[in-house]
């Protein structure tokens, strides 16, 4: 557990992105490990695939955490996309059942999308030298009126509303807990792999405009997913490349 949480924090009142914002501070500064900005109000946060990140104000988190990597091969980045869900995870577990990392980092409940997470990373010689991973997780919002197709809330789950400091200080506790898992890529992958959404059995995919069913059976190190048809044929995706269907 960190010795001070909140000596590893900064609050704004508001930003578009706190992953932008985050990039530009540790240009100008040197912040230490896991140090983590956030803001109840992000009015442009970005996702994947040039996506927008819809987000209440003042009812879910919105936070972009450093980390230093000590110069981390480029090859090996997706070992970092492997901590961050898992630490979310770890914690969301506490609070409801049925949750999953959904290759190669979103967060789900059941067949719904609670968190989003970007990371963006800083390379030199071929090594990664700080990531910066940015977060968006539903906590308190109780309606959605982006064209988003399945989001969800932990409130909307259980009910309940929650603070939202507590969960931001366990994230970045579970960060600093996980993080040794970077030199342990099999523990990591293990612990990786038995998160993911849909591991067991097969499912709707769709890829070059063709649809089937298949099964998970690996996530590479290097973050790719190789899927196994019903006739036993293996194929292997990057991330873009395939769209998880949930209707065949």
């Amino acid at each position: 557990m960190l010795n001070n949480t909140n000596s590893m924090k900064q609050l704004v009142s508001e930003t578009p992105s706190t992953n932008t914002l985050l990039a530009q501070m540790a240009q100008q500064q040197e912040l230490p490990d896991l140090f983590t900005l956030y803001t109840f109000r992000q009015t442009a946060g970005r996702g994947q695939r040039g996506n927008t990140w819809e987000s209440e104000d003042y009812k879910n988190l919105t936070f972009s955490t450093l980390f230093h990597l000590e110069h981390l091969p480029v090859q090996e980045q997706f070992r970092l996309s492997q901590i961050v869900p898992l630490a979310i995870k770890n914690v969301l577990d506490q609070y409801t059942d049925n949750i999953y990392i959904k290759w190669p980092n979103d967060i789900y409940w059941k067949d719904k999308k609670i968190c989003g997470i970007l990371i963006e990373h800083t390379i030199m010689d071929n090594t990664i030298t700080q990531s910066i991973a940015g977060i968006g997780l539903n906590i308190n919002q109780k309606q959605f009126i982006s064209d988003a197709p399945n989001p969800v809330s932990l409130s909307q789950i259980t009910g309940q509303e929650y603070n939202l400091e507590t969960i931001l200080d366990q994230i970045i506790e579970q960060f600093n807990t996980l993080k040794p898992l970077l030199n342990e890529p099999e523990r990591l992958k293990q612990l990786y792999f038995a998160s993911l959404y849909r591991k067991d059995g097969f499912y709707p995919y769709c890829a070059d405009n063709e649809t089937f069913e298949a099964q998970i059976v690996d996530v590479a190190d290097n973050g790719l997913i190789t899927l196994q048809l019903r006739n036993g044929t293996k194929r292997q995706f990057a991330f873009k490349e395939i769209t998880y269907l949930f209707n065949i």
